[in-house]
């Protein structure tokens, strides 16, 4: 039988997009107490199932599917410019596909605005009612008011009409950010697109004896699968080490290996590679928040997704992928891994040399680069230490040259010396754990 949690998390996913809720209501509703509600609505709202504004109260949103990451909602805009919602307030939850700025006249302006679409405008009362005629939604820029005709007409149609005290370059400006964030976290591989489901998951039961392990040997070929106990929970793991010279009737959980690393869909998958090469795993469960078994990740899964995620062209750029981009083999010395990075103004710190994260990322990217130059395999850096840095100007070339000092079949030593017109302005060694190809 389900929990009370998950009889809350149910009755959320069952309401409408655009339903309002509140610990009080869900508490009466369902007749549980209100800390178990709020607790509930906190991961529902972790889900993407609500969203919570301030002034309007927590609404039933669309949970947000890769495809459509990059286009907000009208609440998170709210959220974005700090805005106070005037009118519409149901239509929170909708999307926007485009926004437009209003610093034009009348009819040229509605030339643009169409359907689901924001009109950035300032106190021009006539042009937010047209815009909501169109079915586009308004954000008042500079703090204004609109009338009352407009606000009936933003309730009639779910539009929101938002105000908010920024001025329109600064809404632009903000929205960008906020969409081009989005698009970066579209980017990020997490367990949930690769896992295997628990449907085509072979497991064990705790009461399971020795015998069923053999069985399913013979039928997969794999040798290490997951134990849960009668609750679905996930408590063991199962290897060819553990059954070795063991009596075929022993029950599972006598040979099991207890408390497992686990993963949860939402984990990224840079963390679950990192655990699976530092902990020498083969395979990790995928559970949910109960600790209930959801399905099964393999190294072999996980390799083969970071392989196809460096081939893939990036939208949104993070430090690393501009890092990246900036980086060229330097054909000045054919015989060794020498690279040339030139400094741009996002590298810089406040006062306008290179920043030490930025330092550290390209040591980093120098390290792997000439690692997988030389098939040595990807990295999984264990330790850097930075023994000095001079200032390095901004629009300056500098050389990056990595030495392996010492290299074995799942550990790497690197000494990676830069370079600025032939003299050393930085210095690293870098520890790092193989990744098999």
């Amino acid at each position: 039988m389900a929990t009370k949690h998950e009889q809350i998390l149910s009755f959320i996913e069952s309401l409408k997009v655009g339903n309002k809720i509140s610990v009080r209501q869900i508490a009466k509703e369902l007749n549980v107490s209100e800390g178990t509600a709020y607790r509930a609505i906190k991961e529902a709202e972790n889900k993407g199932l609500v969203s919570t504004i301030e002034r309007v109260g927590t609404i039933r949103i669309e949970r947000k599917h890769k495809e459509n990451f990059e286009n907000l909602t009208f609440a998170e805009i709210v959220s974005i410019v700090d805005g106070q919602v005037l009118g519409g307030r149901d239509g929170l939850y909708k999307t926007l596909n485009k926004f437009v700025i209003g610093a034009m006249k009348l009819d040229a302006m509605m030339r643009y605005t169409e359907k689901d679409s924001l009109l950035i405008v300032g106190n021009r009362t006539e042009a937010h009612q047209l815009a909501l005629k169109e079915g586009a939604a308004v954000l008042i820029t500079g703090g204004f008011d609109t009338d009352d005709t407009a606000k009936q007409l933003a309730d009639e149609k779910q539009l929101p009409i938002i105000s908010t005290s920024y001025d329109t370059f600064t809404v632009a400006a903000m929205i960008n950010r906020a969409i081009y964030d989005q698009l970066i976290k579209k980017e990020i591989v997490i367990v949930d697109d690769i896992y295997t489901n628990v449907d085509d998951t072979y497991y064990l039961k705790t009461k399971d004896q020795l015998a069923k392990w053999y069985e399913w040997e013979e039928k997969t070929t794999h040798s290490r699968y997951p134990v849960v106990d009668d609750k679905n929970k996930v408590v063991g793991i199962v290897t060819s080490k553990d059954v070795l010279g063991r009596k075929t009737d022993l029950l599972i959980e006598k040979v099991m290996t207890r408390n497992p690393l686990t993963v949860m869909k939402e984990t990224s998958l840079a963390y679950a590679a990192h655990m699976m090469v530092w902990e020498g795993i083969e395979i990790m469960p995928v559970v949910d928040h109960h600790h209930h078994l959801e399905g099964l990740v393999s190294r072999q899964d996980v390799l083969k997704a970071l392989q196809h995620i460096q081939k893939q062209p990036q939208v949104g750029e993070t430090i690393d992928d501009i890092v990246s981009n900036y980086f060229d083999r330097s054909a000045a010395d054919p015989h060794h891994s020498t690279y040339q990075a030139e400094i741009t103004p996002q590298m810089t710190n406040q006062l306008g040399t290179l920043s030490y994260g930025v330092f550290v990322s390209f040591v980093i990217e120098a390290a792997r680069r000439m690692l997988r130059y030389q098939k040595k395999g990807d990295l999984v850096v264990e330790n850097i230490t930075v023994y000095f840095i001079k200032p390095i100007q901004l629009e300056t070339s500098v050389t990056f040259q990595p030495k392996i000092i010492d290299v074995g079949r799942k550990s790497a030593k690197v000494d990676v010396e830069v370079y600025h017109d032939r003299k050393v302005v930085g210095k690293a060694m870098l520890m790092a754990q193989l990744i098999d190809r």
